[in-house]
């Protein structure tokens, strides 16, 4: 089953960033956004009457600034933060992280190309460039996390973060099909990583689909190879649905 065939005006469209709409980088900051996406988006916000939404792990500033000029509703830090499709931000509570900054920062003086990233409410610890020091990383963020109430750890692609307990992308998903324009549609969610198997499995229940970017064992029903192939089935997708409506 393609994208041409489930994405129908009655959709709520969720998207991850990284890995799924864009390919991952050596460095958070070094993504490459591709100008067709920026387009892509902006039919996708207009085909489905503004029910399009990031769901990412990245703050939301960060993703305004990858997407500019659009500014569309977004789910950041894994829910922690959220704007809905009107603009109203919607934050979680959040807890101290200084005993996860001391042990991550520790670490990354002790071992070069480990990255630091202190976000709101979270911290994420990045040994894409050192994979082979992942358990090492992740044993003491769960340590530092454990002694940290309020904290839970998330898993990620070479990536070991810190985050609100109550934070998590299927609650950002539920949330956002609470209000307009997404209430009463059937959502479809497109993530690539573990961070997102919850959203796949929290559209399931609701009668969507969730629908995997990449390799790897997932709770979701559907798959696509990589964010390369997901870009071009969207535009077939949009170009099939906008020739029928036309």
């Amino acid at each position: 089953m393609t994208l041409v065939e489930i994405l129908y005006p009655s959709c709520a469209l969720f998207l991850d960033f990284d890995g799924t709409m864009v390919d991952i980088a050596p460095q958070p900051h070094a993504v490459h956004v591709p100008e067709p996406l920026l387009v892509v988006l902006e039919d996708l916000h207009d085909y489905l009457q503004g029910a399009v939404a990031v769901i990412s792990g990245r703050p939301i500033v960060q993703i305004d600034d990858f997407l500019s000029p659009l500014q569309m509703a977004v789910a950041g830090v894994h829910g922690a933060e959220r704007r809905g499709a009107d603009g109203q931000i919607h934050l979680l509570d959040t807890h101290p992280l200084d005993q996860v900054e001391a042990a991550a920062r520790a670490l990354a003086a002790e071992h070069t190309g480990l990255l630091v990233e202190n976000k709101r409410g979270s911290l994420a610890l990045h040994y894409r460039q050192r994979p082979e020091l992942e358990a090492l990383c992740l044993r003491a963020m769960q340590e530092a996390v454990d002694a940290s109430p309020g904290l839970t750890l998330q898993r990620g692609k070479m990536v070991a973060e810190a985050k609100p307990g109550g934070s998590s992308k299927g609650r950002a998903i539920e949330s956002f099909l609470a209000e307009p324009p997404f209430a009463g549609r059937t959502p479809v969610f497109i993530g690539d990583d573990c961070t997102d198997e919850v959203g796949f499995s929290t559209v399931q229940r609701l009668g969507g689909l969730g629908i995997k970017v990449g390799e790897g064992a997932t709770a979701a029903w559907q798959r696509i190879p990589d964010p390369t192939a997901l870009r071009l089935e969207l535009e077939a997708a949009l170009a099939a649905r906008l020739t029928k409506t036309g």
